[in-house]
């Protein structure tokens, strides 16, 4: 018997894994700190009320024989919650069938196992800093691993590379961990750059709930793109799922390498390792997609919002080089007097009792730079900041 040599390739620690066990140290030592963690990009305000009863009409249906369910017919989603998120498709501009959408439990599992479809043999092509799934899950598989450099010359939104050739191409937008996002030019240069390469985009659309308008919110807004990219979103950071487990992957008819449907092979792999989102997460997320639903969950994302804006302008007050926050829940900035990553989470971390997350962990690109996450609570990222601009 043989392990899988690969993932001896991994980084011993995953980041936050490294990152929680210095702050359960410092809280160790102090046990009457007063932290405001800014580190992790969880959600803190609860789920919608359409939501909740949504959950409960579900759970009681559960209760019923006649309304009982168990297996859901396949690993695709219910048919109501794929209508609806075409729907709302619909409403961003962009046709998608139901046919094309499958829910999944959140765009981190359907982001790590699509590779599964993919030859090893494949060159992947993803940016630094990036969030570190796009980059483990190839590790773990074995495939070549190429970067695309993203830094403060170009505003952390690399453009494609004639000497960048590649197969798999990850982009986020709006992006994690940077909160930088591409405009519909940008976009489209990286779908002609695909199309010509015949190669795949792995487009992570995980915060597109953040972006204002006149941006793209989905990579189906761009021409081609139907013909070169999934796209993977997440109702976590939309609806406040993240411990509920659901998103989709929207893959589009269109998309084929060699005459086979990429979809066809996607609802292969599932149906053969995973066995659905359970019916009360779906009744739940069908919600969100309902005018009140929409309502209640951008009430949400705007509070969110606010809290980037007060960090916004506390690192513009403080002369700091920063991105995202304006379109994204994440600030990205440079630390100060030239400190690392790592030192700046520590000096936070001990000094101000603020965790954040260190550039570092992102990629060599992400030296000397620090993430900020706004989803925390309002007064606490107002006194966070206020802890910062003191010095």
């Amino acid at each position: 018997m043989k392990l899988n040599g690969n993932f001896q390739n991994l980084e011993q620690s995953y980041l936050f894994v490294t990152i929680a066990k210095k702050v359960n140290e410092f809280t160790e030592s102090h046990p009457d700190n007063q932290l405001i963690r800014m580190g992790i990009g969880d959600v803190t305000l609860p789920l919608a009320p359409v939501v909740i009863e949504a959950m409960h009409k579900a759970t009681d249906e559960m209760a019923k024989k006649e309304t009982f369910r168990g297996y859901s017919p396949d690993s695709n989603g219910y048919p109501f919650l794929r209508e609806a998120i075409a729907g709302y498709y619909q409403s961003l501009g962009v046709d998608v069938e139901a046919e094309e959408i499958f829910v999944g439990d959140g765009a981190k599992s359907d982001v790590g196992n699509i590779v599964d479809i993919f030859d090893d043999a494949n060159t992947v092509l993803v940016p630094d800093p990036v969030y570190p799934v796009y980059v483990d899950t190839n590790i773990m598989s074995g495939r070549k691993i190429v970067y695309a450099d993203a830094n403060m010359e170009n505003g952390f939104l690399p453009m494609p590379k004639a000497d960048h050739p590649a197969d798999i191409i990850y982009i986020c937008s709006p992006n994690n961990p940077t909160g930088a996002v591409y405009n519909r030019e940008q976009l489209q240069a990286w779908v002609d750059y695909a199309l010509d390469q015949k190669a795949v985009i792995l487009f992570d659309s995980a915060y597109e709930s953040f972006v204002s308008p006149g941006l793209p919110r989905s990579i189906f807004e761009i021409p081609g793109a139907e013909k070169c990219a999934i796209e993977f979103c997440s109702l976590s950071k939309t609806a406040g799922f993240t411990g509920m487990r659901c998103g989709y992957t929207v893959i589009r008819k269109e998309l084929c390498f060699d005459g086979v449907s990429v979809a066809a092979l996607w609802q292969r792999r599932q149906g053969s390792k995973f066995n659905g989102v359970n019916y009360i997460t779906q009744r739940a997320a069908e919600a969100v997609f309902t005018p009140e639903g929409i309502k209640q969950t951008r009430d949400a994302v705007a509070y969110y919002k606010r809290n980037a804006g007060v960090m916004v302008d506390a690192l513009r007050e403080l002369g700091y080089w920063f991105t995202g926050g304006e379109n994204s829940p994440y600030v990205w900035f440079k630390c100060p007097d030239n400190m690392g990553g790592w030192e700046y989470f520590d000096y936070l971390l001990n000094e101000k009792q603020i965790v954040g997350t260190p550039g570092e962990g992102f990629g060599k690109n992400g030296a000397g730079c620090m993430r900020l996450s706004a989803f925390g609570d309002a007064e606490k990222t107002k006194e966070a900041m206020e802890r910062i601009k003191k010095g």
